[in-house]
């Protein structure tokens, strides 16, 4: 395995990385495409907000598929989706289908009860599915999506707002960096239909995240809240990081990943070029584990939990470099490096008794967890990586 030492003296050197063990990676995908087909049945059977799990039992989760805090659901659709692309197993398409109603009932009928990981929830479903069959219900309900996703907009600020019922004031002058990864759900909405209100809001909303969250020495906050009167800055806040001021690894990666799907949609130079140097600021505080700490700016005596989902979400991050010819020698080690790493038996559960696939990722400050989103990135990843498929963002 290279360590961090190892993924820097190859970048001086600009040698280039050694081939991946492709052995390892198609095991793991195996192993992702195993469980996905029992946790998309139990899905489809009763639908939830399947997030996280200690044990990674994800159906233990008590949260509701309509509650206004389920972000998660469909990184399991995104899972079967990817196995149905993969297999060509009809099975897995069936049961992504069986929860359709229940996608249209959220932003047709309950549309107050959603906030804005809609692009998490629709990019993963809706969208992915009318790329993937054509079908019309699927782009109407993914278009649906994408407007009561802009109504979210807050034009005095130009920001997205996180969190709260719309008919609320809990949380309305707040954004998070977790938001640049449902811009994508509104680029596609301009382009499906030549309204150009959607591309706007998304690059308003990630310049604010370039303007705001960003800091001089290319880390990132968490998030930031502004005046309602006049739209200026109010300043950072922090609700997933160790504090406000402080350096959270998975939303590091949002932040990179987010802003390289922002340049392949706009072209827009400023995003790749934070794209880059926000990865490598990242990249720049692993170790010799090479799986982030959950935060680099943990105080002293706090334990330094690994966050795997934040690898995994790096990797496909820097996969989205690539494409763009935007990956340096430092990115492609660290990307290789990543993901070895986590397809090894201290972050991989390869036990069909276990629906959870990759373990230790954070949430929290005292846990790890098996975590939905890690599992999802993590078979992008590898999807990515062995056949180079087509993006569902």
């Amino acid at each position: 395995m290279e360590t961090n030492a190892a993924i820097l003296t190859a970048t001086d050197q600009r040698q280039s990385p050694a081939p991946p063990d492709l052995a390892v990676l198609e095991t793991a995908l195996t192993v992702c495409v195993r469980k996905t087909r029992g946790n998309i049945t139990r899905l489809a059977d009763q639908p939830r907000a399947w997030s996280n799990a200690v044990d990674g039992h994800y159906c233990n989760y008590q949260e509701g598929f309509f509650e206004i805090g389920n972000w998660t659901s469909s990184f399991f659709t995104g899972m079967a989706l990817l196995a149905w692309r993969e297999t060509e197993d009809e099975y897995f398409l069936q049961q992504v289908l069986r929860l359709a109603p229940s996608y249209r009932e959220k932003v047709f009928t309950r549309q107050l009860d959603t906030h804005h990981d809609l692009g998490f929830l629709y990019s993963l479903y809706s969208v992915a599915l009318f790329k993937l069959t054509g079908d019309r219900q699927h782009r109407e309900v993914g278009l649906r999506a994408a407007q009561v996703l802009s109504e979210r907009f807050n034009e005095k600020g130009g920001f997205i707002r996180a969190w709260g019922h719309m008919n609320t004031t809990e949380n309305e002058n707040l954004a998070i960096v977790d938001c640049l990864m449902n811009l994508p759900l509104l680029y596609w909405a301009s382009r499906e239909t030549g309204d150009q209100k959607y591309h706007q809001i998304a690059i308003r909303h990630a310049d604010m995240v370039l303007n705001y969250f960003v800091r001089t020495d290319d880390s990132v906050c968490h998030a930031f809240r502004f005046d309602l009167q006049t739209g200026e800055p109010i300043g950072p806040d922090n609700f997933c990081g160790h504090a406000t001021d402080s350096y959270w690894a998975r939303g590091a990666t949002w932040a990179f990943y987010g802003f390289a799907l922002s340049y392949r949609y706009t072209r827009d130079h400023k995003y790749l070029d934070a794209a880059i140097r926000l990865a490598g600021r990242f990249i720049s505080q692993l170790d010799q584990e090479v799986v982030p700490v959950w935060d680099f700016k943990l105080s002293a005596g706090e334990t330094p939990l690994r966050d795997s989902s934040a690898a995994a979400v790096a990797v496909c991050g820097f996969q989205e470099l690539a494409r763009h010819q935007a990956a340096d020698h430092r990115i492609l080690h660290a990307k290789q490096a990543l993901l070895q790493r986590i397809c090894c038996a201290d972050y991989l559960n390869p036990d069909d008794a276990c629906p959870g696939v990759l373990k230790n990722g954070q949430v929290g400050r005292a846990r790890n967890v098996y975590t939905s989103w890690g599992d999802y990135f993590l078979m992008e990843a590898l999807d990515h990586e062995l056949k180079t498929s087509e993006s569902f963002w």
